[in-house]
């Protein structure tokens, strides 16, 4: 199962979302593929006022305040 983790540097939520995505990953198994918005102007603009953003599988799991509940839920099989 990969997780797409969509964020860009020096974002503050970013960094407790990434934290956040390490914790739910000790208790399930997943690959985190972070990619940087800033580098495709196309991310950029669909979610620039979103990050940080969680995605599986083209389905938005959770954006900007990222918890821990939300995220094991959405997926446990």
């Amino acid at each position: 199962m990969i997780v797409h983790f969509y964020t860009r540097p020096g974002c503050h939520l970013c960094e407790d979302a990434r934290l956040m995505l390490k914790l739910v990953q000790e208790d399930i198994s997943f690959e985190i593929k972070e990619i940087n918005i800033e580098e495709n102007d196309e991310l950029h603009e669909k979610y620039m006022l979103m990050i940080p953003v969680v995605e599986l599988e083209n389905n938005i799991i959770q954006y900007g305040q990222i918890d821990y509940a939300t995220i094991l839920d959405a997926l446990l099989p």
